[in-house]
């Protein structure tokens, strides 16, 4: 992202914070975000794509938007914010979008992003898109698990409370959408415990990285 890019060329803070024997949580964001998710089936009952809807925080948008008022006429059209949509996308997709979908414990593949906007609206900046997945998920045929966010933890990803995730499609009748509950203190203080008792070489199961530790889970739990 904007005035962000330049940071994801920096070694990832978990490994300077493991290195001197700190844990990931001690890392602190610099840009908040305010998140929605849809789960999108196509018509075949499979999970096809992701979307994503950010509402940034006022200060990121701010130095985001400087300059790209260039009617001066203090409306951010479209058009306007283009250049910033793409530099956003550009610099997203070699972090497949901070989208972390699993199928039975593996990491999933996603595609390019083709469909994406930005608005300025209500004094708020906000960008959606739609993360495809390589190959279309069967939810009934295994776990289906997607988490949203930054193993560096320079962005805070936080679901808001009124209809955090949503379904587009039809969804198989034997499933439901599960949003599980922010980490509790006390499950983060065992968290934090379990990994300052881990080596500097121990590494999370099925491949994941320590943010994903963090993250709220979002599953389709479907019944046999």
């Amino acid at each position: 992202m904007r005035h962000v890019i330049r940071r994801w060329t920096a070694l990832p803070i978990f490994a300077i914070a493991l290195a001197a024997g700190a844990i990931p949580a001690a890392a602190h964001p610099h840009v908040w975000i305010d998140m929605r998710s849809d789960i999108v089936f196509n018509d075949q009952g499979l999970v096809s794509a992701v979307n994503l809807m950010w509402t940034f925080d006022d200060a990121y948008a701010e130095m985001a938007m400087e300059g790209l008022d260039v009617n001066k006429d203090g409306v951010y059209d479209p058009s306007e914010l283009e250049p910033l949509t793409k530099e956003n996308l550009d610099s997203l997709k070699d972090y497949d979008y901070f989208t972390y979908v699993r199928f039975d414990g593996r990491r999933q593949p996603v595609g390019l992003v083709t469909e994406a906007g930005q608005i300025y609206s209500n004094n708020k900046l906000q960008l959606h898109l739609q993360v495809p997945l390589k190959t279309p998920l069967d939810p009934t045929k295994g776990e289906f698990v997607l988490k949203v966010y930054d193993p560096d933890f320079f962005i805070a990803f936080d679901y808001v409370k009124d209809e955090p995730v949503s379904v587009i499609g039809t969804m198989p009748k034997s499933c439901k959408l599960v949003v599980k509950p922010v980490p509790t203190d006390a499950e983060l203080e065992q968290t934090r415990t379990m990994l300052a008792s881990k080596g500097k070489e121990w590494k999370p199961e099925n491949d994941e990285d320590f943010g994903g530790l963090f993250a709220q889970p979002v599953t389709i739990q479907c019944k046999a």
